[in-house]
């Protein structure tokens, strides 16, 4: 009985230890395989944010592994391979810094600026400004008010210019006299011939920004308005007075006979009345 029970044990305990083996191995089958090194490769990224036209050095990046995989096109392995070049966009922490978003010329904004286009920058206020929401990156039109451009006491305003990209936006310090001012400045994209409408509408009149949905690239036709459309005042018209020539009628007057007139004429002692010398010759006759 003793042995009956003995073998007994011994297999429930093998039973158990079979299962608790087979538990083992499907849990340990279920767990994702660790990577070796071999599947990683070292990428170069920004350490902190960065804005354009930051010349890149140590403090600005580190190298982290990244799946080989998951490496972007245009990825750095080394930080010599980066180190005093300037970055053209902006970097957020932990971004792979690519081969397209840097320049080995260098010079800061410029670099943005690409060929055949110009960057203009405009000073403006809270109310020409959209009140400071004007952003880098956003899209803008350009309107110039020029006073008493259609006559005395009546301003024009015209939409110069649609769609221009904001390159960047903020404050600089001026002095005026013996004062420091805060100047709030926006530099946009523009073609050439955009540059000198901008400078243009600078000098003679005021400049406001309008911002306008970042997709939207359609540009729309639009008349100028000047202070009595606004107003809804009829546009006053000076009629013009011509001179004509009148000919008066020609009046046909008949010669008449001179009026009479009573001389007193004294002749041979004798003094005479007679109405005129020439009827003095009829009567003779």
């Amino acid at each position: 009985m003793m042995d009956k029970k003995g073998i007994a044990l011994l297999f429930v305990a093998l039973v158990l230890a079979v299962g608790a083996g087979g538990s083992i191995y499907l849990y340990m089958k279920g767990m994702p395989l660790a990577k070796s090194e071999d599947d990683t490769v070292p990428v170069v990224v920004a350490r902190k944010d960065m804005t354009f036209g930051t010349t890149l050095e140590n403090e600005h990046l580190r190298v982290v592994q990244f799946p080989k995989g998951a490496v972007p096109a245009g990825a750095y392995g080394s930080l010599d391979s980066v180190l005093a070049q300037t970055t053209k966009v902006f970097l957020v922490e932990g971004e792979a810094v690519l081969a397209s978003k840097l320049s080995a010329i260098g010079g800061g904004l410029s670099v943005r600026v690409p060929p055949t286009m110009r960057a203009m920058s405009l000073k403006i206020n809270e109310v020409t400004g959209v009140s400071g929401f004007v952003l880098p990156g956003d899209r803008i039109d350009v309107l110039v008010t020029v006073e008493n451009a259609a006559g005395a006491n009546i301003a024009v305003t015209k939409t110069v210019l649609q769609d221009l990209e904001v390159l960047a936006a903020g404050a600089k310090t001026e002095t005026k006299g013996n004062h420091h001012i805060t100047v709030q400045t926006v530099t946009v994209l523009v073609h050439p011939d955009g540059a000198e409408k901008l400078a243009l509408g600078v000098q003679q009149g005021q400049v406001h920004l309008a911002l306008r949905n970042p997709v939207d690239h359609e540009e729309v036709t639009v008349s100028s308005t000047d202070t009595r459309s606004v107003l809804g005042i009829t546009k006053s018209r000076t009629a013009t007075r011509r001179r004509t020539t009148t000919s008066k009628p020609t009046v046909t007057t008949t010669k008449k006979d001179p009026v009479p007139v009573e001389f007193t004429v004294i002749r041979d002692g004798k003094i005479l009345k007679q109405e005129s010398p020439i009827q003095e010759e009829k009567n003779n006759d």
